[in-house]
């Protein structure tokens, strides 16, 4: 009797299925990662037809060398790397994607005890954003990052503390309006 109150606390309940999906996504992300790159267990069909991790790499890098080339750059990009007249390269990899913190947003807003219209709207709105923060900052660092001198600070680090301020933010402030409308529908 205790362990069924003790699962149906909504709380916890929360906890157990943000834990669970979090893993599932972050452990699915690193998975496909690696059977879509050659090595080991590589599925050439999976590489070839399915790779979404791939295309998510194509269109950030492509975004981002439009946007360079509007600014007056001249920027090209391939597979892996958005190569920038006069400035370098940013060699962009898996970590780079961003996929972390969707499988961690993604996660929180699925768990949350909320209607789905709002979980849908709030999760393709939150990874758009995040998405195109990702591509300011891969902007940014083509204009103004140079590997030639020295750096005590990672910009992955700075990048991620940012977006999980952000994201950290936008989840309070969703998740206040929820419980506002919940409260004024008179659902607990």
């Amino acid at each position: 009797m205790k362990l069924r109150a003790f699962i149906n606390n909504p709380v916890i309940r929360f906890v157990l299925l943000f834990v669970f999906l979090f893993t599932l996504f972050y452990c699915f992300n690193l998975f496909f990662f690696g059977i879509t790159s050659p090595g080991n267990n590589y599925s050439p069909f999976l590489a070839e037809h399915l790779n979404y991790i791939a295309a998510l790499r194509q269109l950030l890098l492509n975004c981002s060398a439009q946007i360079l080339n509007w600014l007056g750059y001249a920027a090209i990009d391939n597979n892996y790397e958005l190569l920038v007249a006069g400035r370098g390269k940013l060699v962009v990899v898996y970590s780079c994607l961003g996929l972390g913190l969707i499988s961690f947003f993604s996660a929180f807003v699925l768990a949350y005890p909320a209607k789905l219209k709002s979980k849908i709207i709030f999760l393709v709105s939150g990874v758009l954003v995040i998405e195109f923060l990702n591509v300011m900052r891969f902007v940014l660092l083509a204009i103004f990052w140079s590997k030639k001198t020295e750096r005590i600070v990672d910009h992955h680090t700075i990048f991620n503390i940012i977006l999980y301020i952000l994201i950290a933010l936008g989840l309070y402030i969703w998740v206040k309006r929820n419980d506002k409308l919940n409260s004024a529908n008179g659902q607990n």
